[in-house]
């Protein structure tokens, strides 16, 4: 059966942005200023932790889990606050639920994927779920997608993965699964070569995956 994996930041939920204000406030607290370029390049390509800045200024691995701590309650308070669903997002789950098996491998905390969930019914529409915690590496290690492979017994042609990020890009295709890149405003001086499909809207989605069905 297909199985479509969804990231979850950038593709289900719109949380990057509330991310970038955690940790912008945070490191403003040690005299950092995290620019939009810095989050994008250090968080969104690279997959490493914005607290690289305060470890180049001299900042202890003790002073790191301080502004760690802070940052993930300054998250988890922003996600609390609002509804973050991307437009469109359960119209696709709906639309292809029951033809396809779903789940999400997402690089978020559980804390914070269920905090960014708190108001939305998108869940119901998942198999399983992946966080942080249920691998060692994170993307754009292709971990995160094989953990998915080998504990729900998938099979890498009978998958497509929906991603927004290069990180996320290059966590699928190292782990032989094609990959739909949803574009967006964090995204939008990536490179999405290695990509099935490049779309402006999570709603495209759907046709895709049920191209892929009609091929099958």
């Amino acid at each position: 059966m297909l199985t479509v994996l969804w990231d979850n930041d950038g593709v289900l939920v719109d949380t990057e942005g509330l991310y970038f204000q955690a940790c912008k406030r945070v490191l403003a607290s040690v005299g950092i200023d995290l620019t939009l370029e810095q989050f994008k390049e250090i968080s969104l390509r690279r997959g490493e932790s914005t607290f690289v800045l305060a470890t180049d200024q001299g900042a202890t691995a003790d002073d790191v889990e301080r502004l760690r701590k802070e940052r993930d309650r300054t998250h988890a308070e922003l996600l609390a606050a609002q509804s973050c669903v991307i437009d469109g997002a359960e119209e696709v789950l709906r639309a292809i639920r029951g033809q396809v098996r779903m789940g999400v491998v997402t690089s978020a905390r559980r804390q914070h994927f269920e905090a960014a969930h708190e108001k939305s019914t998108l869940i119901q529409y998942m198999d399983f779920v992946l966080t942080r915690e249920d691998y060692t590496r994170s993307k754009p290690h292709p971990e995160p997608y094989l953990t998915a492979i080998e504990r729900h017994d998938l099979r890498r042609d009978e998958c497509i993965v929906v991603e927004d990020s290069e990180r996320g890009l290059a966590a699928a295709t190292a782990a032989g699964i094609d990959c739909i890149i949803v574009f967006s405003e964090w995204a939008k001086d990536g490179v999405f070569d290695d990509a099935l499909a490049v779309v402006d809207s999570i709603t495209r989605v759907t046709d895709i995956v049920r191209r892929r069905l009609s091929a099958r």
